[in-house]
């Protein structure tokens, strides 16, 4: 089969964090699918069709960039950040199961710099030991399981990033992560919020867990919680790696 798909993460935002890799598939490609927003950050070019879809759609893109690959198309499936952490990546092989022509193409997955990485380094160091990432979205899973996530992973005493922390569909979802937060962890955890980091829209705060508001999250902030041995130097937050 001449025709390939490429699973590709576009970073944080800044087209500076793009790594080579993936402006060679999107240079090579004949075909752009992803939600909205990721596809408006693709440059149009003879010979490139773009296909924005909505986010709530995954499994519907991934099914549709496969069909094109097997039609003989070069094919990019667009996530922000990294394409397998809450992204494309793992919607892909879900449609690939019991299709063994998909399962045939050729099919690579394109690491991108993730919002919880870029997030990290602007801040400092916040996930220099030991962290967990969780998804505050509830679009596919219930709420019971993100606070059980939430309150086990408090329960280790790791640094947590939290991904679609607050949206306008569920304004309350935040407020009850940080209640479960203040339940388990003492009141002068530090907070990072981090917004649309790396681009002009960028800006980041680090408050104490007992000044964290729900209205400093939107969905594009993403939150790190520190563990009970990340602190300040200066203006950067920091986990020492020889934290217990």
């Amino acid at each position: 089969m001449s025709g390939w798909l490429c699973i590709a993460g576009l970073g944080p935002g800044d087209e500076a964090m793009l790594t080579p890799a993936v402006g060679q598939a999107l240079a090579d490609a004949t075909d752009v699918l992803g939600y909205i927003p990721y596809v408006a950050r693709v440059a149009a070019r003879p010979g490139l069709r773009l296909h924005p879809s909505d986010n709530r759609e995954e499994l519907d893109r991934a099914c549709a960039a496969l069909a094109l690959a097997t039609q003989g198309a070069r094919v990019v499936l667009v996530s922000s950040g990294d394409p397998g952490v809450f992204a494309m990546a793992a919607a892909v092989f879900e449609a690939m199961e019991g299709r063994e022509d998909w399962q045939a193409l050729d099919v690579r997955v394109l690491p991108g710099i993730t919002a919880m990485l870029a997030a990290a380094a602007r801040a400092g160091a916040p996930l220099g030991h030991d962290f967990c990432a969780i998804n505050l979205s509830d679009n596919l899973k219930p709420w019971a399981l993100i606070e059980k996530r939430v309150r086990a992973a408090a329960g280790t005493d790791m640094a947590m990033a939290f991904y679609n922390p607050r949206s306008a569909s569920r304004p309350h979802t935040f407020e009850q992560v940080l209640q479960v937060l203040c339940e388990t962890c003492e009141p002068t955890r530090l907070l990072v919020f981090a917004r649309a980091v790396s681009t002009p829209h960028e800006h980041l705060l680090s408050v104490p867990l007992c000044d964290a508001r729900p209205e400093m999250a939107d969905m594009r902030t993403l939150v790190i919680v520190g563990s009970s041995t990340t602190r300040r130097v200066g203006r950067f937050v920091y986990t020492p790696r020889s934290a217990s």
